[in-house]
């Protein structure tokens, strides 16, 4: 596998040999100084060009770079289409490198900069003046939620709840588990405020709160993971309500923190909950489907 400085340098030839290719920027993790340095880090290269359409009609040039074993063309994608601006070329290389490659055109610069501020400009023919921007993750810190948001989480997580049991109820155990996904995903924003509140707003858990774990009591990291226990009904109905019990306690001790109302949905889809629960645990369920 190349390395990361012979990747950097290859990524930088190309664009210094190529005068269609005005500037470099590099943004994602590798820009990131709180995140450790691994193998599997993209190489995640946005290349300011003069007229992207100089690239886009033919992938030859994409070989300079090393042999592709696998590659995806967003925006050339029916089933997947593009999210962000620009042409881009997400592709894995037969040393396991992977680089995703972004086109803009060179206009685009202001926009991209101001769009997140986790990048940094590596090449500048231009000379705009902002190679060696320092990146920050800043805009990814986790964030104090005000009282609206605290209790928007609350209703959305409670507000799911009768569509898992809806699933189970039915024996349509795909919409569950879905359903109960979207559940989990609320539960990790409550866990991430209180992350927040005991260790201050000045740090990001990552993408997909996958730093979580550093700052979860090892009880509650346990449980969360057994709430990804899928696969069965009985899995299911344990994993909704393991849920139910890890985001009430969360949920009661930021609201005793920030002095927010706790509102009553807990209460009142708990009870909905219990209520259905029973009459599936004792087989009286298709007595009144």
């Amino acid at each position: 596998m190349r390395t990361p400085d012979e990747m950097i340098n290859l990524i930088l030839d190309f664009a210094r040999r190529d005068d269609a290719v005005r500037m470099v920027g590099m943004e994602g993790s590798r820009t990131n100084p709180n995140i450790a340095r691994d193998s599997f880090q993209d190489f995640d290269i946005t290349y300011f060009v003069t007229d992207p359409g100089l690239f886009t009609g033919n992938d030859a040039w994409l070989s300079f770079f090393g042999n592709i074993i696998m590659m995806q063309k967003p925006e050339d994608m029916e089933l997947f289409p593009a999210q962000e601006p620009g042409y881009s070329y997400l592709i894995l290389f037969d040393d396991y490198n992977k680089m995703d490659l972004t086109l803009l055109p060179e206009t685009a610069l202001e926009d991209y900069l101001a769009q997140d501020r986790l990048r940094t400009i590596l090449l500048d023919k231009n000379e705009t003046g902002y190679t060696g921007l320092i990146p920050t993750d800043e805009d990814y810190w986790i964030r104090k939620p005000s009282a609206r948001s605290f209790d928007d989480c609350c209703n959305e997580f409670w507000n799911l709840t009768p569509y898992v049991v809806k699933g189970l109820c039915r024996e349509e155990i795909l919409f569950a588990a879905d359903h109960l996904q979207l559940m989990r995903s609320e539960l990790l924003r409550m866990l991430s405020w209180q992350t927040g509140a005991a260790y201050g707003f000045h740090f990001s858990v990552g993408k997909n709160y996958k730093f979580i774990d550093k700052y979860l009591p090892p009880a509650t990291w346990e449980s969360l993971l057994k709430t990804y226990r899928c696969d069965s009904y009985n899995a299911l109905w344990d994993a909704m309500f393991l849920c139910h019990q890890l985001f009430r306690t969360c949920s009661l001790t930021l609201a005793k923190h920030f002095q927010y109302p706790y509102p009553p949905y807990d209460e009142n889809v708990s009870r909905y909950a219990e209520h259905f629960y029973g009459i599936w645990r004792d087989g009286e369920i298709r007595k009144i489907r």
